[in-house]
């Protein structure tokens, strides 16, 4: 739901009081209330706002004698301390004064004519009246946020409503007892300030020309006053006006030219020229006014109401009535709306001490003290999660720690299970080729008391364990039983070399898993020959002897 945000201007003559939200980029006015003499305090102003209103982020509006607004020129510093310079040119002027201020500031845009300084615009306003509001406003519904210049607010609905090009703009509001004034240059404000003089400026004269009261020279000021150049008067009474009001006209250009004048000396901006003027307030709405203006200035000069922009809908019909004939009255009230519904806005925040210390408190303190609330309660969080975490972490360590003797218990054993293992693997293949030896010694004898051949004898039987690339005995795989048999042959009708391969064959048809290495001549032969070789070699009788 967009914010509710509420706009008051209170002046001599009338209460002004806008309430809406933004949605988008257009305002919407929820309610709208105007009272027309008020009384002459504030409180009475006040209190001519119905019980039923409430405020709503309510941003006030100040004028005139009520706000005194300066501007300086300062280095670009930090902002604390541009702060503290600011609190020190505020606690001068109070002393000055003699009563408490209330200040708020805000730079203004960066100017090429401040040759990289920075413009402070510094509002001030009496503590004293400031509670005067806040007292006025205790018979209403909520509460009043913040007091702003009325000429800020005029910048803001300015900015929002009107149509901004890059020219130079002069928007016053001209009200019954001072003139809020605003000088923009496309969307950056150069100068606000409050003037005194307004509307009553008409009436005063009108019943110092006639001698009548303020209050009869208001109702000739509203039937016949006509500033249009070259306009002919309808009446006796309405020539008399006309020129009554002719002065009156001639102090308002007064103060809209000081007001350009001022921009020139407090900013610095000695080139300044003015494009156009628009102008708003009770007095705006005066015939023939623009054109006496812009005649006068040789600018154009018009009316801004920036109520053909916003949305009225939802505005009761007596509301909405009453709106249509005060609009360029509310100009400063919708200001001050705008001002409250964007937080971006140029804006300035005026408030009493007591509004202040609450700001502050709600603001700052109260966040140091809800941050240490909740590091209080997190530390306790923290606490009690990580007992926890640490009451697990305990338990899990005493789990591991049985893993972990139970792994050792477990590792020993197997340490000691393998060391035996390889003690018996040992034994066994120290039995097994001391068996294997006896073996492959039994059944080579068998073989060659029978298949020896008659021309052939032994003379030498060697048995040993070695490695023999020959017989696929590798020396990485280790040692094996190898058989070595030696004899000599004697010539006869048979050749010793046919008797050799014949032996030989039936060798390895006897065993053939038996590798087999040998060699003969013509006197004599060698067999050596393993049944335990790596893997299987091919033997051929076919071998090349020697005769």
């Amino acid at each position: 739901m967009a914010k509710q945000v509420t706009g008051i201007d209170i002046g001599r003559s009338t209460v002004k009081a806008i309430k809406g939200h933004t949605k988008g980029q257009t305002f919407h006015v929820t309610d709208f209330r105007l009272h027309e003499d008020g009384g002459k305090s504030l409180e009475d102003r006040w209190g001519s706002l119905e019980e039923d209103f409430r405020l709503t982020h309510a941003r006030v509006g100040l004028s005139g004698k009520d706000v005194n607004i300066r501007y300086t020129r300062v280095p670009r510093v930090p902002d604390w301390q541009l702060r503290k310079l600011m609190r020190f040119e505020v606690a001068e002027i109070g002393e000055t004064s003699g009563e408490g201020v209330a200040s708020d500031f805000n730079l203004l845009p960066d100017l090429p004519e401040a040759g990289g300084e920075d413009i402070v615009l510094l509002a001030m306003a009496r503590e004293s009246l400031l509670e005067e509001h806040l007292e006025g406003a205790t018979h209403l519904k909520g509460q009043v946020d913040s007091f702003a210049p009325t000429a800020v607010a005029i910048f803001n609905a300015w900015l929002r409503y009107g149509v901004v090009q890059d020219d130079t703009v002069l928007v016053a509001d001209i009200g019954s007892d001072n003139m809020d004034v605003a000088i923009v240059r496309g969307p950056d404000l150069l100068f606000a300030r409050n003037l005194s003089g307004g509307g009553d400026l008409f009436d005063q004269a009108i019943a110092n020309q006639l001698g009548i009261s303020k209050e009869q020279a208001q109702k000739l000021k509203i039937d016949h006053a006509n500033l249009s150049p070259g306009a002919r008067a309808s009446s006796p009474n309405a020539e008399r006006v006309n020129r009554a009001i002719q002065g009156a006209a001639g102090q308002v250009l007064s103060l809209l030219q000081s007001a350009i004048l001022f921009c020139k000396t407090q900013i610095r901006i000695g080139g300044l020229k003015v494009d156009r003027i628009q102008i708003c307030g009770g007095a705006a709405g005066m015939e023939g006014l623009c054109q006496h203006l812009s005649r006068s200035l040789n600018v154009p000069v018009e009316r801004f109401d920036p109520f053909g922009v916003v949305d009225v809908s939802a505005l009761p019909a007596e509301q909405a009535q009453n709106l249509e004939d005060y609009r360029l009255e509310a100009v400063a009230a919708l200001g001050l709306a705008t001002m409250a519904a964007h937080d971006d806005a140029f804006s300035l925040e005026i408030l009493p001490a007591p509004l202040a210390a609450k700001r502050e408190f709600w603001g700052n303190k109260i966040f140091l003290i809800v941050a240490a609330v909740m590091a209080v309660a997190y530390l306790g969080w923290f606490a009690s999660e990580a007992k926890k975490q640490v009451a697990s972490i305990e338990k899990q360590v005493r789990v591991q720690k049985s893993r972990l003797r139970k792994a050792r218990s477990a590792h020993t054993r197997t340490r000691e299970l393998l060391d035996e293992n390889e003690r018996l693997a040992k034994t066994v293949h120290e039995l097994y080729w001391s068996a294997g030896m006896g073996t492959q010694a039994e059944q080579s004898l068998g073989f060659f008391a029978s298949d020896l051949p008659n021309d052939f004898w032994l003379t030498q039987i060697e048995i040993e364990r070695g490695t023999d690339d020959e017989l696929a005995i590798e020396r990485d795989s280790g040692e094996r039983p190898i058989l070595s048999a030696k004899g000599r042959a004697r010539e006869s009708a048979v050749s010793p070399a046919a008797q050799h391969r014949e032996m030989i064959a039936n060798l390895q048809t006897g065993f053939p898993a038996a590798q087999v290495n040998h060699f003969v001549d013509r006197t004599s032969f060698g067999v050596d020959l393993t049944f335990f070789a790596d893997k299987p070699k091919a033997s051929s009788v076919d071998d090349e002897t020697q005769e």
